[in-house]
């Protein structure tokens, strides 16, 4: 039977390389888009052949952009005082889709793709404040601190967003890193 389903399948094996897409997932979204709505598969089609075919990395902050320069780093109205160093753009777009911050970013990516040059000619025009937003962990301490020490020439305070016990989580559900980090950095009530 397989065999007789070569293209279904080709395209079930292609959903199921896409994150948290399993199987069943897969199977599902390709069933919908061939049997129950081709337009909707259609339409996915195109969208995602003119995403690839425009995006690309931001030139300043390595955000996603069609454009040399993303909306975000040719925004004037932005805090040019504070910038916010994050793990991948993606994360960019939970910041920017909640309103949570209005300063500049800075993608990381990985300490292998780390262009310090890059980041301290975005420090240079007048950043005061580096906010890290990255995923609590003992390798990303250490990020933090070799950047850190790589911008130690420049009159900067550095912060990092708040970790510790979600909001509605029981405390048995909640790792060790995470607890420890709560009780270390809990505040007056």
């Amino acid at each position: 039977m397989r065999g007789s389903l070569n293209k279904f399948n080709k395209l079930v094996d292609a959903l199921q390389e896409l994150p948290t897409i399993g199987k069943k997932s897969a199977t599902r979204l390709a069933y919908h888009m061939l049997m129950k709505d081709s337009f909707c598969g259609l339409k996915i089609s195109h969208a995602i052949e003119e995403a690839l075919g425009c995006l690309k990395k931001c030139n300043s902050c390595g955000g996603m952009s069609e454009d040399e320069l993303c909306f975000i780093c040719c925004d004037e109205s932005r805090d040019e005082s504070l910038l916010c160093i994050v793990e991948n753009a993606k994360d960019i777009l939970l910041l920017e889709d909640n309103r949570l911050f209005d300063g500049k970013y800075f993608v990381l990516e990985s300490l292998e793709e780390l262009d310090i040059s890059n980041l301290q000619k975005i420090v240079r025009n007048g950043i005061s404040e580096i906010i890290f937003a990255l995923t609590p962990s003992i390798s990303n301490d250490a990020i933090m601190l070799f950047i850190e020490d790589k911008l130690c020439d420049f009159k900067i305070n550095y912060s990092k967003i708040a970790q510790g016990v979600p909001t509605g989580v029981s405390l048995e559900n909640v790792d060790l890193l995470s607890l420890t980090r709560a009780l270390e950095d809990r505040v007056k009530v």
